[in-house]
């Protein structure tokens, strides 16, 4: 069987061939998409990793990992998911931006009839915020910052929210504090000494309990800014959480430069994804891991069912999966004005 899939070749051109559907294994589910979504990160840094050294004998790679749609077809035991169910799925190497696609059935979770299939593609992203949110461990009346309000940083802020704490939020496109608006989020600023202020008039006498970091590139100058910020010990020393989710590089210096803040790394979407076993069906006793992938992608889908987290305005572009290469070409070109795209598929 043929499929339409999207592939990054060695030069970092972003193309559609028809490829051989590979067969389907023990434990998975066959999806017929309907639609996937582009992460402006992840998936972007390996376009232009390969634009910056290309490498031209480079066998291409599969492109996407978070798409929804409808089965079709299933092998050996995948619980109570059956052919009819329309679904969310995510994984590199299996949810890609293809028409069909072959999933473990840990990596896919059912969907309400209140979620459409374009907002059900953020769960995998959203899997990936509230990783990091659980990281940054919030509780209500803390207060906290978001530096990045892409997709991660945004739902990242929200689901702090939902925990209890008062948010900030810090993002230098101007488009992108429109979207983080018109999904209900408030306290948003340009990054600058009067964020600074403002960060400081809003949580004092208390200061920050935590940050979470949702972009790329150096983080030096944002470390050194979130510092000034923080809780601080009656002997001088900041103090709280900062949690690094996008992927950006921070040096942190030991002994008193950094005071007693705890450094935390965020990693995916939880517990499970890329442990073959557990994707295919095998799992982590729950009283010690209590969030796994599939639990967080299931949390996700129900806060969007229930309204309480909002993707809507996050999609600024629908575009059919031909159109793969002007979507990538947006994102890298135009970050102000492109942010979730969503690639459609034709049957």
């Amino acid at each position: 069987m043929l499929r339409k899939q999207a592939v990054i070749t060695g030069e970092g051109k972003v193309e559609v061939r028809q490829l051989e559907l590979p067969e389907l294994a023990k434990n998975e589910v066959r999806i017929k998409t309907q639609a996937s979504l582009i992460s402006p990160g992840t998936e972007m840094s390996a376009v232009r990793r390969f634009r910056e050294k290309p490498e031209p004998d480079a066998k291409p790679l599969l492109f996407g990992y978070a798409c929804a749609g409808e089965i079709i077809e299933t092998n050996g035991d995948c619980g109570g998911l059956k052919p009819g169910m329309r679904v969310a799925a995510m994984g590199g190497g299996s949810a890609q931006h293809a028409d069909y696609v072959n999933v473990p059935k840990n990596m896919v979770v059912p969907l309400p009839d209140e979620v459409d299939y374009e907002d059900a593609v953020y769960a995998c992203l959203g899997a990936t915020s509230l990783q990091a949110v659980r990281r940054a461990t919030p509780q209500l009346s803390d207060y906290g910052v978001v530096l990045g309000l892409g997709i991660v940083g945004n739902l990242a802020m929200q689901l702090c929210r939902l925990s209890g704490a008062r948010m900030t939020g810090w993002e230098g496109l101007p488009g992108r504090r429109d979207i983080a608006a018109a999904c209900g989020l408030t306290n948003i600023s340009a990054p600058g000494d009067t964020a600074l202020e403002a960060a400081k008039n809003y949580t004092a006498p208390y200061g920050m309990d935590f940050a979470i970091f949702a972009f790329g590139g150096n983080a030096d100058n944002a470390l050194t800014q979130v510092r000034q910020i923080m809780k601080l010990s009656p002997d001088g020393h900041a103090m709280g959480r900062i949690v690094l989710v996008g992927g950006c590089s921070v040096e942190v210096n030991g002994g008193a430069t950094n005071g007693n803040l705890d450094i935390l790394i965020s990693s995916r979407t939880g517990p499970g994804y890329h442990d073959p076993q557990w994707e295919h069906g095998a799992d982590y006793p729950n009283a010690f891991v209590t969030h796994n992938t599939r639990r967080n992608l299931y949390e996700i889908i129900n806060l969007i069912a229930e309204k309480r987290l909002i993707v809507k305005p996050m999609t600024t572009h629908r575009m059919p999966l031909e159109e793969v290469e002007k979507a990538t070409e947006l994102l890298i070109n135009s970050p102000d004005k492109a942010l979730g795209i969503v690639l459609q598929m034709s049957h």
